[in-house]
């Protein structure tokens, strides 16, 4: 079985919106934001206290974008997942990490200096220039999604999940009406779709079910 970590619209969310989209079965775990200071018995899973913490079986994964990868080529191979053999292998595996690494990492300061410090220790230009530095790169999609639907391959595979969480977070944010028209109509296609949506039922019932704040994490204040 399956085991998933999760805060309400974290990064965790990534696996489990694929979790949805590939009707897998799994037991999720809330957790109250931070884990590292509210819940922490965790660390003795994740002694990082960061969210994901993904088990399957003897398989132990932290990385939201490797998570999905790891799912995809294991589940749903031509599908999901994009082959070593497909022509778009190398745009699959690009996108895949631009959702972390180029995309969710700015807002992850933007949050912390205008929301999660202590008043006195947030810095309010701090986050200014990496929302600026956030829809910079954010704009380099534009073009691509104005001629297709998708990241690429011609599908929905786990890099739309990973782009996809990080529009998710900056709709969290408050950034959603700074998206360009084809990133706007690639985020409503991509909450249209059942898997996402069953994503965030799961999230919300587990929540409740567990005693668990059922707000997004974007909306956390308090110590980071």
């Amino acid at each position: 079985m399956i085991t998933l970590y999760h805060c309400v619209s974290a990064r965790s969310f990534r696996p489990l919106w694929m979790l949805e989209e590939l009707g897998l079965p799994y037991e999720l775990k809330v957790l109250p934001f931070p884990p590292r200071l509210e819940a922490q018995p965790y660390l003795e899973l994740n002694a990082l206290g960061t969210i994901p913490a993904f088990f399957d079986g003897a398989t132990r994964m932290t990385e939201s974008a490797a998570i999905c990868h790891y799912l995809a080529a294991r589940h749903s191979p031509g599908a999901l997942n994009v082959e070593t053999d497909e022509p778009d292998f190398g745009a699959y595996l690009n996108w895949l990490h631009f959702g972390e690494a180029t995309l969710t990492f700015p807002q992850t300061l933007i949050l912390r200096y205008a929301r999660f410090e202590s008043a006195e220790r947030r810095q309010p230009q701090v986050a200014e220039d990496y929302t600026r530095w956030f829809l910079s790169r954010l704009r380099t999609l534009e073009p691509l999604l104005a001629r297709q639907e998708f990241m690429c391959a011609g599908r929905f595979t786990a890099a739309d999940v990973s782009v996809g969480y990080a529009l998710m977070l900056a709709d969290d944010i408050g950034l959603k009406e700074r998206f360009k028209p084809a990133v706007l109509a690639y985020w409503q296609r991509l909450q249209a779709r059942d898997g996402y949506q069953r994503a965030l039922a799961a999230q919300q019932r587990a929540a409740v079910e567990q005693g668990v704040p059922a707000h997004p994490v974007a909306q956390a204040t308090g110590p980071f």
